[in-house]
């Protein structure tokens, strides 16, 4: 057994698998800093996660081998971070990494002066680079110190000015703003794929649901058509699994087809989400199909036996990335025997399929009507026959090792999850998914509830927290409780929601700049303080604040929080327009500024059923409450019930239609282009 480093007393995974390296490693602390201060060594900061595949191949190359290692601990001090535990520091030296390199991702790698401040990184190195870049590093520091400080000082300083809005705050906003948005967009369109041009090809649903936002808001079908056409596209293609459900991070290929096997909740849950909608305005049962296979993955794959959801499935099992997933023909016939000519034709086990030595990756071309008239089936024969298919493929697939799970729970992925039960309960009202999104809301709710004033974790392992909260964690768990909300009409989610943005100010919010920025004020500060204000995988903190605040502001009718929303997006208009692909969460809060929006307001014993009906609808651009009992404090509702009644009010602007009592009656008064509803 290789003795340990430090890293053995840490809870992260990832850092776990770091602990038996010879690599003198710290986990991110003063100690480290110290030590490099009294020794005078740079200091190599390493950023990764648990399930990320290029970093286990470094850390074979690298970071296992004796001789690299030796090195290392003679001339550095060397910090092994992870992102997810700390995505503070990873934000900063990743924008550090980007500035110096021009692009980034994991794992990565940025080496410092004993105070902290970047002088080189980069990503991946094999090991022959490595051994190069360490010894010139450490000739460097010790022959040219004064230039390695020059240099850390202007970088340093071109740090303080990133992610800060442009110069130029815009005291008007208008539908044409949205436009300019959308038309900057069109050209990155893949009209032959799906998605945005190029690879690797990211799902990027926040870019999708702003497409979504605009089609209803501008008549624009085109927009949306786009949105369905990527989404069939990905559950075609190998990003999705077509055995035990749930997406990849990533395909390296144009196509979809080649994944990048590690699977994340944070993607899982915006794409449940963004699935649930596209049902809602076109009612393809490949959506819904995809829906709950996906929510399957999560339960039954992402959730520990006490209810934690956990953050992410590995790329690699037994030392290969993608073992666990793909199949070479001799063995999908020995487990399918005379199935093996239908899942040949479905799922192309052919040079189209084919990924490599051998190994094929599921992937469709073909919908199901066109395959069953190849094959002689109807339809449902067809999926009775799959459905039997997939089961053996899954049974003879858990015999395989399963590739590691990172079992630490993280607030902010949690709240996209809430969220994302909450839209998939609107659109399929399966009490599983209401079930799991309360459960949950719960749960996050807990933890502030119990340590108030200390606020939320950000991560937790095996219920114990970790570290301690950053925006995104109050922003995306308020936004998830407004969603709670939705389902259940319980005001007491509203008011949870108001208490996180309340903490959020405090904690957050810098007066002077106008601006909340990434971690509290309180927290041990990094070298430089920095915003989250670019949308990208996930939405950035500060645009889904700003969405809590117009919404919550528009629900407790509260004009500090409205006005709070507005001065935030006229700061980053410029940005937005300037970089509308960085700025689709911004776009979507445009939208919901610029565009008029209804009130519905439900209020009587069957509040609750007639909501079920109306939201399996796109509504995008309604403000939905109700109550079923006289006791509804927020101000739409006050004054509304009537004994032994149920009516929908249509309001807007403070002003409302006729009560109505009937769901179709209530859409016939919404029906406008933009509102794109449907009939029941």
């Amino acid at each position: 057994m290789k003795k340990p480093n430090r890293l053995i007393a840490e809870s992260s995974p990832y850092l776990q698998q770091h602990a038996h390296n010879p690599v003198d490693w710290y986990p991110w602390g003063e100690e480290a800093w110290q030590r490099a201060k009294e020794e005078n060594k740079l200091v190599l900061i390493s950023i990764g996660y648990a399930a990320c595949h290029w970093c286990h191949v470094m850390e074979r190359e690298c970071f296992e081998d004796p001789q690299v290692a030796e090195v290392m601990n003679q001339h550095f001090i060397n910090i092994k971070v992870d992102r997810e535990e700390r995505p503070d520091v990873d934000q900063l030296y990743m924008l550090a990494v980007q500035l110096m390199t021009g692009s980034g991702g994991w794992p990565l790698n940025c080496f410092t002066l004993p105070d902290g401040r970047p002088v080189f990184g980069g990503t991946y190195f094999p090991k022959r680079r490595w051994l190069l870049i360490l010894q010139q590093l450490a000739e460097y520091w010790h022959q040219h110190p004064a230039d390695a400080r020059q240099f850390a000082d202007r970088l340093t300083e071109a740090l303080r000015h990133l992610e800060q809005p442009l110069q130029g705050e815009t005291s008007h906003f208008s539908m044409q703003d949205a436009q300019r948005i959308y038309e900057a967009l069109v050209p990155e369109l893949d009209a032959a794929e799906g998605g945005f041009s190029g690879a690797p090809k990211f799902a990027l649903p926040n870019r999708l649901e702003f497409l979504l936002w605009y089609a209803a808001a501008a008549g624009v079908p085109a927009a949306a058509a786009h949105v369905f056409f990527t989404l069939r596209k990905m559950a075609f293609g190998g990003l999705y699994d077509h055995v035990g459900g749930g997406f990849a991070r990533y395909a390296t290929d144009a196509r979809w087809h080649i994944p990048h096997f590690e699977k994340m909740l944070y993607d899982n849950a915006q794409l449940l989400s963004l699935y649930a909608k596209a049902y809602q305005l076109t009612s393809d049962p490949l959506f819904q199909d995809v829906g709950e296979q996906t929510f399957a993955f999560v339960t039954q794959e992402l959730m520990t036996e006490a209810g934690a959801l956990c953050s992410s499935l590995d790329a690699d099992s037994e030392g290969q990335e993608g073992r666990y997933y793909v199949w070479t023909r001799g063995e999908l016939k020995e487990v399918l025997g005379a199935d093996f000519p239908l899942v040949e034709l479905y799922y192309n086990i052919n040079d189209y399929g084919h990924w490599e030595e051998g190994k094929y990756v599921l992937v469709r071309r073909a919908d199901d009507q066109t395959v069953a008239r190849q094959l002689g089936y109807t339809e449902t024969e067809l999926r009775q026959r799959l459905q039997q298919v997939r089961q053996k493929l899954l049974q003879a697939r858990q015999l395989r090792p399963r590739p590691m799970r990172d079992d630490k729970e993280i607030t902010s992925w949690a709240a996209l999850m809430i969220k994302a039960c909450c839209d998939a309960y609107e659109a399929w009202g399966k009490e599983s998914f209401r079930d799991l999104a309360l459960r949950q809301a719960w749960r996050i709710w807990d933890q502030f509830s119990t340590n108030h004033p200390r606020g939320l974790f950000h991560a937790r392992i095996n219920s114990r927290g970790c570290s301690p909260g950053f925006l995104d964690d109050y922003a995306f768990s308020a936004d998830a409780f407004l969603s709670v909300y939705r389902i259940t009409f319980d005001e007491s989610w509203l008011n949870r929601a108001a208490e996180l943005v309340h903490f959020a100010d405090q904690h957050f919010y810098d007066e002077q700049q106008g601006l909340y920025y990434y971690s509290a004020r309180n927290q041990t500060p990094l070298i430089v303080r920095l915003a989250e204000l670019t949308d990208d995988v996930i939405p950035s903190s500060t645009s889904t604040l700003a969405r809590v605040l117009l919404q919550l502001g528009r629900y407790l009718d509260n004009e500090t929080m409205l006005e709070q929303s507005r001065r935030l997006l006229q700061k980053m208009l410029s940005n937005m327009l300037r970089y509308p692909m960085a700025y689709c969460n911004w776009a979507i809060l445009l939208l919901q500024h610029v565009v008029p929006h209804h009130e519905v307001v439900i209020v009587g014993e069957e509040a609750l059923s007639l909501r079920e009906k109306l939201v399996r609808h796109f509504l995008p651009y309604v403000l939905l409450a109700g109550s079923t009992t006289p006791d509804g404090k927020i101000p739409i509702v006050q004054n509304r019930y009537v004994p032994q009644e149920t009516f929908i009010y249509v309001c807007q602007n403070k002003a409302c239609l006729m009560p109505v009592k009937d769901v179709n009656q209530a859409l016939d008064q919404l029906m406008t282009g933009r509102l794109n509803t449907k009939k029941t």
